[in-house]
């Protein structure tokens, strides 16, 4: 029989006794006999091996196996609670906030350091022109802020028009006041009233003016100026006057390149321009060809000198050829009868579409300067043939080349240097290509397919198509595609499909407006006196030819630009806010 040890107390119960090793089992003796018990224990002495305690021999490899795993935490870390993992997120969260507010301080401080350092800009300023045209009179408000340069803020610019043009008062000079009083009380409302004292406030008058003699010229600006006065803007009476034909054309070539940003480069780079008025004709562009000296300008502006061509052919308006047309085609050999027989005579009209008719002066055209005359005129019969219309215009054209002193005379009497490079083509060549519909870079060609269909149209129909329109804008429509054409191409020899003309009255949204151009030229500083270059130019009656009245023009103001490039600006368009009075 075989005594075994119990379990020792501190082997868990619920496990009970280990099974006995190999080692701990005591041989049997052969033949069965049981072995001899084992000797007691002596007190102090070794305990007796048992299973519940383990032996000597298990106690390093128990160490062992603690390095090992020591080993493995070491190998693989224990995943931290989710408190320090907060805590950690939370520092972190600190840190890149600290690490944000300092950028952002280090931007703040570089910003406001850059604002220091940046000039002041100055503040807004306004100014007021009222362009005194044939057909009307127009107030332009134009707000910029002052400097090396203007800097123009169109978010505050206005226009207001206002009919009929100031020629229309010769005989009644008092009331050429009053018809431009609208414009100004326009300008006051646009301005804000503690700007009024430093506002300045110019008139400038036109074709329109340029037509009247002196004295009755005189009279209207006189009485324009006696409002100017009053308006509480800042006036000169010399600031109320009529410019040369010269300024005009130099003025909207400015406004034109302005707007293309060509102003301070080279020659070729410039676009020249040309205005189809009421009154005149303004042809203006740079050139190489020699010029005589009363044709020639020259502009400096930086370290560009430009030679500019610019000259105003009066009475070539659009308006008032049509007067004078119809005064060629009625007057042949019936000026030298009797009234009573002018009246009862008839004449071929083919600059009016067939079926119209009128006795001269039954129907009110848009033009002032030559009513006077309308009494005179007989029965006119429209028979409306484009070709016809054309010749005519031709001759009228050349009217006047036999006084030509110049080796060549395409214009009238007036010399004009071949149309080099790039051109504008402004206002009645806009107006006319917009009531056809017509592509600007196809212009002339289409133009005159367009023409001759309108010519050709009746009357009746042609009224019921184009209802908006009254009956003077219509008329003018056959004669001005013909006149158009046989001005660019016959005249001055511009190709039919010439590509380099653009037809406009915007480039980019910008006005090519010569009140613009002379606004610009007004209000940049260390300005550059426009002179002929052979003989200085003290007076406009160097330029005088061609029907033009000396007159009297910008007393002490110098027409002259900023040596450095112009500034293209945002802005809103002057149409806008256009809208239009009439004075009566």
């Amino acid at each position: 029989m075989v005594n075994f040890t119990p379990p020792s107390p501190r082997c868990p119960p619920h496990l009970g006794p280990r099974a006995p090793s190999p080692q701990q089992i005591p041989p049997q003796p052969r033949g069965g006999a049981p072995a001899p018990p084992s000797p007691p224990t002596r007190p102090g002495g070794p305990r007796p091996r048992t299973l519940s305690t383990p032996s000597r021999a298990r106690r390093p490899m128990r160490r062992a196996n603690a390095r090992v795993e020591l080993r493995e935490q070491t190998l693989a870390p224990p995943t931290p609670a989710p408190k320090m993992v907060a805590q950690r997120q939370r520092s972190s969260s600190c840190r890149s906030r600290r690490h944000l507010a300092g950028a952002l301080g280090l931007l703040a401080a570089a910003a406001l350091a850059l604002l220091l350092l940046q000039p002041r800009s100055p503040p807004l300023s306004y100014g007021v022109i009222i362009d005194a045209g044939s057909t009307g009179s127009r107030v332009h408000v134009i707000a910029y802020r002052a400097g090396a340069l203007p800097r123009l803020d169109w978010t505050g610019t206005a226009s207001l028009k206002a009919t009929p043009g100031l020629s229309s008062f010769a005989a009644d000079p008092h009331s050429a006041g009053l018809s431009i009083a609208p414009l100004v009380e326009f300008a006051r409302r646009r301005v804000p009233r503690d700007s009024w004292v430093d506002t300045e406030v110019r008139l400038m008058a036109t074709a329109g003016l340029r037509l009247l003699d002196a004295v009755a010229a005189d009279a209207v600006l006189e009485s324009c100026r006696e409002v100017l006065r009053e308006s509480r803007f800042r006036f000169q009476d010399e600031w109320a006057t009529v410019i040369s034909g010269a300024e005009e054309g130099i003025y909207a070539w400015v406004a034109a390149n302005y707007a293309l940003g060509t102003l301070g480069g080279g020659n070729q780079d410039t676009t020249g321009i040309i205005e189809l008025g009421g009154a005149s004709i303004q042809v203006t562009f740079v050139t190489k060809e020699p010029m005589p000296p009363e044709f020639s300008h020259i502009l400096t502006f930086g370290d560009i000198t430009y030679n500019l061509y610019s000259h105003s052919f009066l009475h070539l308006g659009q308006n008032v050829a049509y007067e004078s047309l119809h005064d060629l085609l009625s007057t042949k050999g019936l000026k030298s009868m009797a009234t009573h027989l002018i009246h009862q005579a008839t004449y071929r009209d083919p600059c009016t579409p067939r079926g119209f008719s009128r006795m001269a002066g039954s129907v009110k055209l848009p033009v002032s300067v030559l009513e006077s005359k309308a009494e005179y005129r007989p029965f006119a019969h429209a028979v409306g043939n484009f070709s016809e219309c054309r010749s005519a215009v031709r001759t009228l054209l050349q009217k006047g080349q036999e006084e030509c002193t110049y080796h060549d005379c395409r214009l009238g009497a007036a010399f004009v240097p071949d149309m080099e490079g790039k051109f504008i083509a402004t206002e009645n060549f806009y107006h006319t290509s917009k009531f056809f519909g017509l592509r600007s870079k196809s212009f002339l060609s289409d133009l005159m397919l367009a023409g001759e269909q309108f010519c050709h149209g009746d009357w009746s129909n042609i009224k019921k198509k184009y209802r908006s329109f009254n009956e003077g804008e219509l008329l003018l429509f056959c004669f001005s595609s013909a006149y158009i054409v046989a001005l660019l191409h016959d005249t001055l020899k511009v190709p039919m499909d010439h590509k380099s003309i653009d037809v406009t009255n915007q480039i980019g949204g910008v006005p090519v407006d010569w009140a613009l151009g002379a606004f610009i030229v007004q209000k940049t500083p260390n300005r550059t006196d426009v002179l002929h270059p052979e003989v200085e130019k003290t007076s406009p009656e160097d330029n005088i030819r061609h029907g033009e009245r000396p007159v009297h023009h910008n007393k002490g103001q110098p027409m002259s630009l900023a040596p450095r490039r112009w500034e293209l600006v945002e802005f809103l368009r002057w149409g806008s806010s256009d809208r239009v009075c009439k004075f009566s």
